[in-house]
């Protein structure tokens, strides 16, 4: 089992930044890591991901120059620094991770999910 918690959500004007942080805690060695978001009335997205080995980094368009997926020290910690937030980066962030496979990805995300956290970009 995979237990995954989100940090560093809240309110930033457009143009400022933040970074999200996620804690995986359980019984692994290393995971697959990414993160998805979501907003009002819409459905859940991919935003970045991490392979597992820490090799490959990948970004949906509308956030690439912008976004910067990475882990920590510990394998256990990913992060996603934002810059440059703009209002329709408005959205719920999930931290989402994998066991077995290499990779999260659009629609194929991991089996396990944190509870989320707030982000809002004012104009």
């Amino acid at each position: 089992q995979v237990q995954l918690v989100e940090s560093g959500g809240g309110l930033v004007q457009a143009g400022g930044s933040l970074r999200l942080s996620c804690a995986a805690s359980g019984s692994f060695s290393d995971l697959a890591m990414g993160w998805f978001r979501q907003a009002p009335g819409k459905e859940r997205e991919f935003v970045a991901a991490i392979k597992r080995s820490g090799n490959g980094i990948y970004y949906r368009d509308a956030v690439k120059g912008r976004f910067t997926i990475f882990k920590g020290n510990s394998k256990n910690t990913v992060y996603l620094q934002m810059n440059s937030l703009k209002p329709e980066d408005t959205a719920v962030y999930y931290c989402n991770a994998d066991l077995v496979r290499n990779l999260v990805y659009y629609n194929s995300p991991g089996n396990y999910w944190g509870q989320g956290t707030q982000v809002t970009v004012s104009s």
